[in-house]
C-alpha cells in the first residue's frame, strides 16, 4: 500500500485553510490551489493567525508553528498538483464545480493519486463518475473549525476499493482526527441528523411555538447542549443551510429537509448570520439580541 506524504487541499476558505493549517502540522507536504493570489494570501493569513493563536494558548510550540508554514506551498495552478498523492478538495457546494476540477485533475496525476472530497452533502459518488478512478474516489468530510473539532467522516462509495479506504482512513488518524465510517448518502451522518434538527426549530418559530431566545435556552439548559439552534444556525451560515437542505430534500424527497419558507427569506435578505452580522440574531450590537422575524 502506497504510502501518503505529499497532499494538496482545492480552495483556502474556512474550511480550506483549516484542513491545511492540520494537515501541515502533522508534518505532511502540503499543497494548497486558490483562483487567485489574493485567495492564496487571505488563506495563508488566516493559518498563520491560527497557528500563532496556538502557540499563545501554550499548545503548539514556536518551531512547531514555523516548520509547519515552511511545508504550505500555494499556487493558482491545478498542473502544480501533478505529483500529490491526495488531493482533497474543499471548494464551494457545487457539483459542476468540483467535477470541472476532477476532471482536469484526473488526465494531471498519476494513477495511484486519490481524490477525496470535503462536501457536507452531496453525493461523492456523483464526483467519482466524472473520473477515470472511481475506485481511488472518497468523501472526507471535516468540521469547522478544523483545527479544533476532532471528527471526519471517511466516505464510502459503492465503488471505493479497499486499499484507497485503508489509506484515507489511516491518513484521517495521521493528521490526529477521530474518523468514522459512512455510507455514501447525502449529508452522511451527521448533517443527516443536524439538519432536520435545525429546520425543526426554524419551523416550531414560524409557528409561534416559543422565541428564538426560549428555543434556544431549552435545548441548552434542557438538553446539555453547547448552543441552541438557532445559534447553531447562525455559526454554520442562513445560505449553507438552505443551500444543504435543498440538496438532502433533492436527494430524499422528505420533508424534514425541506427547507422552511423564513430560512429562504433571511436568504434574500441577506440575513446569513454571523458573517453577515444578522441572522437569528443581530451581531451588530454587543450582546447579540434576537431578530424579529
Amino acid at each position: 500500500m502506497a504510502e501518503i506524504k505529499r497532499v494538496a487541499v482545492l480552495g483556502c476558505g474556512l474550511m480550506g485553510s483549516g484542513i491545511a493549517e492540520i494537515i501541515a502540522k502533522a508534518g505532511f507536504d502540503t499543497w494548497v490551489r486558490e483562483l487567485n493570489s489574493d485567495l492564496l494570501n487571505k488563506g495563508k493569513a488566516s493559518i498563520e493567525k491560527s497557528l500563532n493563536r496556538a502557540v499563545e494558548k501554550g499548545k503548539l510550540s514556536a518551531d512547531d508553528r514555523d516548520a509547519a508554514l515552511s511545508r504550505i506551498h500555494t499556487t493558482t495552478e491545478l498542473q502544480d498538483l501533478k505529483d500529490c498523492d491526495l488531493i482533497i478538495e474543499a471548494v464551494t457546494e457545487q457539483l459542476d464545480v468540483k467535477n470541472e476540477m476532477f476532471r482536469t485533475l484526473d488526465g494531471i496525476c498519476p494513477p495511484h493519486t486519490i481524490f477525496a472530497s470535503n462536501t457536507s452533502s452531496l453525493t461523492v459518488t456523483d464526483m467519482a463518475a466524472a473520473t477515470s478512478r472511481p475506485d481511488r474516489t472518497v468523501g472526507l468530510h471535516f468540521f469547522n473549525p478544523v483545527p479544533v473539532m476532532k471528527l471526519v467522516e471517511v466516505v464510502r462509495t459503492i465503488v471505493t476499493s479497499d486499499e484507497t479506504f485503508e489509506r484515507v482512513f489511516e491518513f484521517a488518524r495521521r493528521i490526529g482526527k477521530e474518523p468514522i465510517v459512512t455510507k455514501d448518502t447525502s449529508g452522511f451522518v451527521v448533517n443527516r441528523l443536524l439538519v432536520p434538527y435545525m429546520l425543526d426549530a426554524i419551523r416550531c418559530l414560524e409557528q409561534g411555538l416559543a422565541s428564538i431566545e426560549d428555543i434556544d435556552k431549552g435545548m441548552t439548559l434542557g438538553t446539555g447542549y453547547p448552543m441552541g439552534p438557532f445559534v447553531l444556525c447562525d455559526f454554520v451560515g442562513i445560505d449553507t443551510l438552505f443551500r444543504i437542505s435543498e440538496i438532502m430534500f433533492d436527494e430524499y424527497r422528505e420533508t424534514r429537509f425541506a427547507p422552511p419558507p423564513l430560512l429562504k427569506r433571511m436568504v434574500s435578505m441577506g440575513y446569513y448570520g454571523r458573517k453577515a452580522k444578522k441572522g437569528f440574531y443581530d451581531y451588530t450590537v454587543e450582546p447579540p439580541r434576537a431578530m424579529q422575524l
